[in-house]
């Protein structure tokens, strides 16, 4: 294990991989995540998760196929997920609240956000999922080994989540139960996994390249809700 922060490590290989994205933040800092508690209310949440539930216009999450080179395909073995559009009214809430923390995420990072892609509402229902994958590189194999990433979406610096509901072990409407987010190379000093539960109104802000692959884990009841975003940005 390396570590990356005072209380991460991440998996040897990645150092030994010539990662064209590598980025990591200060090494000195708890975490090399930022959560930010309470960038929306409940009510907020509650609000946005209502609207997804009355809407039916939404499309099923794409994957790119390396060998087709005509359209994204649909992919269940790789991810399961349904895309909806942000009202009007919340990406203007979601818009004004971003700008009150960027300064924050940029100093974190050391760097400078020049864009930013339109927001994703994604819903996870029952045994919905997404397999571990880099939000800017394509992952490598060689006899089903793990050899490398090849930078794909260069634009990404920096990936949002806002999640409007929460893991709970006793899953209601706003709540669910699996769906954590794992971080698929990084872990603690005791080599636990970083594992997260989300919890509504929390954003969390990490570098999109390799050293931060992730999935999510297969939604065993309920409906897990995020706002999704990757932004570009300058590196100082």
């Amino acid at each position: 294990m390396t570590q990356i922060s005072n209380n991460i490590y991440c998996a040897d290989f990645l150092i030994s991989l010539d990662i064209k994205t590598k980025l990591l933040p200060n090494p000195y800092y708890d975490y090399p995540y930022l959560i930010i508690e309470d960038f929306l209310s409940s009510h907020e949440c509650d609000d946005i998760n209502k609207k997804v539930k009355e809407d039916d216009d939404y499309e099923q999450a794409q994957v790119k196929i390396k060998d087709l080179l005509i359209k994204s395909q649909t992919n269940e073995e790789i991810r399961k997920t349904n895309i909806y559009k942000l009202s009007e009214k919340y990406l203007e809430i979601y818009t004004n609240r971003f700008l009150e923390y960027q300064a924050k995420i940029e100093d974190y990072f050391k760097l400078a956000i020049t864009t930013s892609t339109k927001v994703q509402v994604l819903e996870y229902l029952k045994d919905s999922f997404y397999a571990m994958h880099s939000d800017d590189s394509s992952m490598l194999y060689k006899n089903k080994e793990l050899i490398g990433f090849t930078a794909v979406a260069k634009q990404r610096k920096i990936s949002t989540v806002l999640f409007t509901t929460s893991n709970n072990e006793n899953p209601s409407d706003n709540t669910f139960l699996g769906g954590e987010l794992l971080f698929n190379f990084l872990c603690d000093k005791d080599g636990n996994e970083i594992k997260l539960k989300p919890k509504a109104g929390m954003m969390l802000v990490f570098l999109s390249n390799p050293y931060f692959t992730h999935e999510v884990l297969k939604v065993i009841k309920g409906r897990r809700i995020s706002l999704v975003q990757w932004h570009n940005a300058i590196i100082n």
